[in-house]
């Protein structure tokens, strides 16, 4: 896939903060820009408060706290077996696999057209950011893995592209992607940052989603927290996802928000959520009317023999 006209849209540059100084909301400066009227090639965003340079390459973003070179390496969402798996999974249906699930057309249902911001946290290669900018005035997709926003940007700027799909093994096929006509893709972008430390203003957008992340956090209650802090207080809208495969590999048992049997989230997950929600259990401040509640079954690719069936148990609500 081809990168085309590589920039960072401007317009994110009145709501981004320094995450490395959260819960302080410190404005980035922006210095040495390449730019355009709208867009960012290259350059660097300062932290007056902390002394950090963020860089803008290739038109991406990189705003997380800590990017130190171990940990990426260490992300196993950087390798390209996973990013086809992904790409598989969030876009199977547009390239009319019968294999193909429905769910992100079934999560983007839930949410009413808007005007405002809304973000995609835990966007991976980018579907659910892509429908929700047919929904709102601008749509922003924040992941840690810089292959996921890499591959999601390429998308963004061709309007698809040709997919290399893990078929057996190192065997791979070429799949062509093309977006529908009628999608918009020149109001929404992607950006490198932390799920738990979100770079953005307190209340920047009008909708917030988080699907699929919450169990793949070393701290899913800060997670919520963040998502909770950078929604408006009124008129907003959140959708959460999760299939809750909890994992000590991830995060230690006393952070779960369910799955075990003591503690303030003792029992399953999708009630504790609810319940923090809702304001029943102490974590998020202001709270949420539920509107909706239900499961959608998700599906992901490994190979052309291996899938994975998933449900994910969904909760819309509003304030």
């Amino acid at each position: 896939m081809g990168l085309g006209s590589s920039r960072m849209k401007k317009i994110l540059l009145d709501i981004l903060i320094c995450p490395r100084c959260l819960p302080e909301e410190i404005r980035l400066s922006d210095v040495a820009l390449e730019t355009s009227s709208t867009e960012i090639l290259k350059g660097r965003l300062h932290c007056g408060n902390c002394g950090t340079d963020y860089p803008i390459e290739e038109g991406i973003a990189f705003l997380e706290p800590d990017p130190s070179l171990e940990l990426r390496q260490k992300n196993r969402y950087e390798t390209m077996p996973v990013v086809s798996s992904y790409l598989w999974s969030h876009f199977g249906d547009l390239m009319k696999d019968d294999e193909a699930s429905n769910a992100y057309r079934e999560w983007a249902i839930l949410i009413e057209p808007h005007g405002g911001f809304c973000l995609d946290a835990g966007s991976a290669v980018g579907r659910f950011t892509f429908e929700m900018a047919q929904k709102a005035d601008f749509a922003v997709g924040i992941d840690n893995a810089v292959a996921f926003i890499r591959t999601a940007r390429e998308l963004m700027l061709s309007r698809g592209g040709t997919l290399e799909l893990a078929e057996e093994g190192r065997i791979t096929r070429s799949q062509r992607l093309i977006f529908p006509g009628n999608w918009k893709t020149d109001n929404c972008e992607f950006i490198v940052g932390d799920a738990l430390a979100l770079p953005f203003s307190t209340a920047s957008f009008a909708s917030v989603s988080s699907l699929n992340i919450v169990d793949k956090v070393s701290k899913p209650l800060k997670h919520l927290q963040e998502l909770n802090r950078v929604a408006r207080p009124r008129g907003a809208q959140c959708l959460f996802s999760d299939p809750f495969s909890w994992s000590p590999e991830v995060a230690d048992p006393a952070d779960w928000l369910g799955g075990t049997q003591e503690g303030l989230f003792a029992g399953r997950g999708h009630e504790n959520v609810l319940a923090l929600l809702e304001g029943r259990l102490d974590g998020l401040h202001p709270f949420w009317h539920i509107q909706g509640m239900g499961r959608i079954q998700w599906k992901i690719r490994t190979h052309c023999n291996h899938y994975e069936s998933i449900r994910s148990c969904f909760v819309k609500a509003a304030r």
